[in-house]
């Protein structure tokens, strides 16, 4: 633990700002730029594709689309559609990968009447396999990006959208930006259905619970969860630390999260920071949440770094964190115990991360490791971080131990007490 040198795992041409996982394909999709500026940095998304070499994960880039002069901010995904953040709108793209497809090409004489006579001559190819009737090749995997929707989510002055995210259903684009305004857009028409005024300042963060309640973040010190535009709730997640005056923090992120072994269970884990900034820095604190009766359940601190985003695994297992200091942490969600730190594995602020998806190619992916979290930041690099398998006995092995650890005890009280049996 600590600070230490971290390889790339990726490096891109621009800043990168968002990252996502496709848990069909498996892709990385990571996007970012420079912006409207002509500085000669492009704006863009990168298509990763990963795979396992000599029992290593790597990544290589795919496919790259050009978003010309708007940087890709934010970014969620559905199946595959991807709602991206641009300035003050929101972008909705739709991927398509088509799979390698193996064509064979024949070594034998032309047809008769054809304009060539004897066998034909074919530039050799290193990625040919042989194959009784001919050779075949393999072509490589592409990825075509088509524009669908656009439609503007900010009316501020400063124009940008900061947060996106789909509901669970999939029927449902919530956008939250600088104006402080929530618009619910229906998907796939992106039909505006709400618009309302959540937050005095910028929205930080949204997320959305199965019954499409939103929970939202914003600069003015709240986290309000709506059901559709009616108030539910203000979390005070300093109700027991009276110590704690309510302007000291604001909220930075919120994530929902599953609960291993409890299907019906639902996490909400919420990020606060310093409002301001100290010489001596006060540390910053992740609170856990039921996420139906939005009661708090656990509230630790999570070190004197400004946290900047947060992720949660599939499973619910685990929680990540970056910090505009570049290092990045992960923590066990049920006791919110630090279990891996990285100090500086960026250069600068971590803008995004994600965790390999719980599917059978995400778990064929991390190989023999419990999670991988990949993080990105505005130095242009994404890095991976992987959790090992913590080793545990069997439980056979246990029982077999206290067995033997009871007759132990046994013996020796017959041996130093003879009328104790």
């Amino acid at each position: 633990m600590g600070r230490r040198s971290h390889p790339d795992f990726y490096r891109a041409p621009f800043p990168l700002y968002t990252i996502e996982i496709d848990p069909e394909s498996g892709l990385v999709i990571t996007a970012g730029g420079g912006g409207a500026a002509r500085t000669g940095v492009k704006n863009g998304v990168h298509f990763l594709r990963l795979e396992q070499i000599n029992g290593k994960l790597s990544a290589s880039l795919l496919h790259s689309h050009d978003t010309e002069t708007r940087a890709p901010m934010n970014m969620s995904l559905a199946d595959n559609v991807m709602a991206v953040g641009q300035d003050a709108s929101c972008h909705l793209l739709k991927f398509t990968v088509q799979k390698p497809v193996e064509k064979k090409v024949q070594n034998g004489p032309e047809k008769a009447g054809g304009k060539e006579k004897g066998p034909r001559k074919r530039k050799p190819s290193n990625s040919t396999v042989k194959d009784g009737g001919g050779d075949t090749k393999n072509e490589t995997a592409e990825v075509t990006v088509e524009d669908m929707q656009v439609v503007q989510t900010d009316f501020s002055p400063d124009s940008l959208q900061k947060s996106v995210c789909f509901s669970p259903d999939r029927s449902l684009i919530v956008t939250g930006g600088v104006d402080g305004f929530v618009r619910v857009w229906e998907y796939p028409s992106m039909k505006k259905i709400l618009d309302f005024k959540a937050h005095n300042g910028e929205i930080e963060d949204l997320a959305v619970d199965p019954g499409n309640k939103i929970v939202s973040v914003g600069h003015d010190f709240q986290c309000c969860v709506w059901k559709k535009d009616r108030l539910v709730t203000a979390l005070q997640w300093n109700e027991n630390l009276p110590a704690i005056p309510d302007k000291a923090y604001r909220y930075q992120a919120c994530r929902f999260g599953k609960v291993e072994d409890d299907k019906d269970a639902l996490r909400l884990y919420t990020v606060q920071i310093p409002y301001k900034r100290e010489r001596k820095p006060p540390p910053c604190y992740i609170t856990k949440w039921d996420g139906k009766s939005y009661l708090p359940l656990l509230t630790q601190p999570c070190g004197k770094e400004v946290i900047s985003c947060l992720s949660v695994s599939d499973s619910g297992t685990f929680l990540g964190l970056g910090t505009v200091t570049g290092s990045v942490a992960i923590y066990i969600a049920f006791s919110l115990q630090k279990l891996y730190y990285v100090e500086e594995a960026h250069g600068i602020v971590v803008t995004d991360l994600a965790f390999l998806p719980e599917t059978r190619s995400g778990r064929a992916l991390r190989g023999d490791n419990e999670a991988a979290l990949l993080s990105v930041a505005v130095d242009s690099r994404c890095k991976l971080h992987l959790i090992s398998n913590r080793r545990m006995f069997p439980l056979w092995l246990v029982l077999v131990l206290c067995g033997l650890l009871v007759i132990f005890i046994i013996l020796l009280l017959q041996h130093l007490f003879p009328e104790f049996l």
